[in-house]
């Protein structure tokens, strides 16, 4: 439970904490890093470690909503 709580208070996630903190696998990441169009998923990349902005991830998800306001 401590590392949810962590978690949440986080801006960077590594790929683990971004698969529990927004349910995308690691494997689905992976494909959507891949992506070359405007759906795929922002990240950076830091020598071998894959990062995740979280403010980045809440807003691409607001900007590849579906339907609803």
């Amino acid at each position: 439970m401590t590392e949810s709580i962590n978690t949440v208070n986080k801006r960077w996630l590594d790929p683990s904490e971004l698969e529990m903190a927004y349910g995308f696998s690691k494997s689905t990441q992976a494909k959507m890093r891949m992506v070359s169009n405007d759906s795929n998923i922002p990240f950076s990349k830091i020598g071998k470690y894959i990062r995740y902005d979280r403010i980045a991830i809440d807003k691409w998800l607001e900007e590849h909503q579906v339907g609803g306001n």
